[in-house]
């Protein structure tokens, strides 16, 4: 089966060469005309995959309150910016902003900023977001974001970025392509370009031959670009993914449809593409860029600190059985370590060492 975008990817390729992981995955999710998040419905059982937010209204209530401590921290400023990086539904800031509600000051002060390139979501954002207390004002990359105090949110948002990938061989660590075979379709090939050997990082130094090594350029150059306004203008940043929090090798590149895992040439344009955050990676782009990473947490953590079972039990009181089994359901799926509980990670990212709870400790990645 080709695709549209498989069309054109071909004739690129064709005409220019065989080209790296992460432009293939950019054109994948990006592509103008034929990108995944331009013209598919990503979210929900419609869709290819089940972000939390849309798991339980609890994942974004909790965040609200994670958000409004965060503001104390900052110290209540009369002006802040609340933003959020890949907002989905808009379900996530729905339930965050019904949380903050409860304390409005923190609306008063607030301006909604949603970092958001889809059309098409950008009106089902604007929609979920019709009867909240914020007004959101869109952009489409970091650099439009006003000046200020920052209180960032992003729930799988850098598992989306492009990676690039890199081949362990006899010579050195030679970048991975995507070009074409002999019958003119798709294939993963071995570029002619090295890894500089100051940019190979220590765990990857004795990997055998034939293993893979993922770097996150665009993920860590975004970390830190926020990272230094928040160094410099004051604020907080939390992002929660899927990933690893020390530096691995491997190949984490895969892709979704229609809720199953697929081939990741097999359908260009018509599947999602993610891969694994190198989570060390962001904190070391953070506190270079004169921020404060605390040491990441699991999701369950992060959500059982936050009061996830007191939240479900105040949710279910006088319900239904039926309603009541939903909810912790969706407990399970959240926090549970055989779901999302420990396989997804939580970085917090502050401007200075004051505690934010359920972050405890502020992190110095190695080198």
């Amino acid at each position: 089966m080709t695709t549209p975008l498989a069309q054109t990817l071909k004739a690129r390729i064709a005409a220019t060469g065989p080209v790296p992981v992460a432009d293939y995955m950019a054109a994948c999710l990006s592509h103008p005309e034929h990108g995944y998040y331009r013209n598919r419905e990503p979210f929900g059982p419609s869709g290819d995959f089940i972000t939390a937010p849309e798991i339980s209204q609890m994942f974004g209530e909790l965040i609200g309150a994670f958000c409004l401590s965060a503001f104390e921290k900052m110290g209540a400023p009369a002006r802040f910016h609340l933003i959020e990086l890949g907002p989905g539904r808009g379900t996530l800031m729905a339930d965050l902003l019904r949380t903050a509600r409860l304390q409005p000051a923190f609306l008063a002060a607030a301006t909604l900023h949603l970092v958001e390139t889809s059309p098409r979501l950008r009106a089902i954002q604007a929609s979920s977001l019709s009867q909240a207390p914020l007004e959101p004002r869109f952009h489409d990359s970091i650099s439009t974001l006003p000046d200020g105090p920052l209180l960032i949110v992003a729930n799988e948002f850098f598992d989306a970025l492009p990676i690039h990938q890199f081949i362990k061989t006899p010579s050195g660590w030679r970048e991975r392509l995507v070009g074409l075979d002999h019958q003119g379709e798709l294939t993963f090939g071995i570029g002619a370009a090295f890894l500089p050997e100051a940019e190979i990082p220590r765990h990857a130094r004795a990997a055998s031959d034939g293993s893979i090594l993922e770097t996150q350029p665009a993920s860590n150059a975004i970390c830190a670009a926020l990272s230094e306004r928040i160094a410099n203008q004051g604020g907080v940043a939390l992002f929660i993914d899927y990933g690893y929090t020390q530096g691995t090798s491997g190949d984490t590149l895969q892709a979704l449809y229609k809720h199953a895992f697929d081939p990741v040439l097999a359908h260009p344009g018509e599947a999602d593409l993610t891969a694994h955050v190198n989570f060390e990676a962001l904190a070391r782009s953070a506190r270079i860029a004169g921020a404060m990473p605390f040491a990441p947490i699991t999701q369950s953590q992060f959500l059982l600190g936050l009061g996830l079972l007191e939240r479900a039990g105040a949710l279910g009181a006088g319900k239904s059985p039926a309603l009541q089994t939903a909810i912790r359901d969706a407990v399970e799926r959240l926090a549970a370590p055989d779901q999302m509980g420990d396989l997804f990670k939580v970085l917090a990212i502050s401007q200075d060492t004051t505690p934010l709870p359920p972050f405890d400790k502020i992190w110095t990645p190695p080198q």
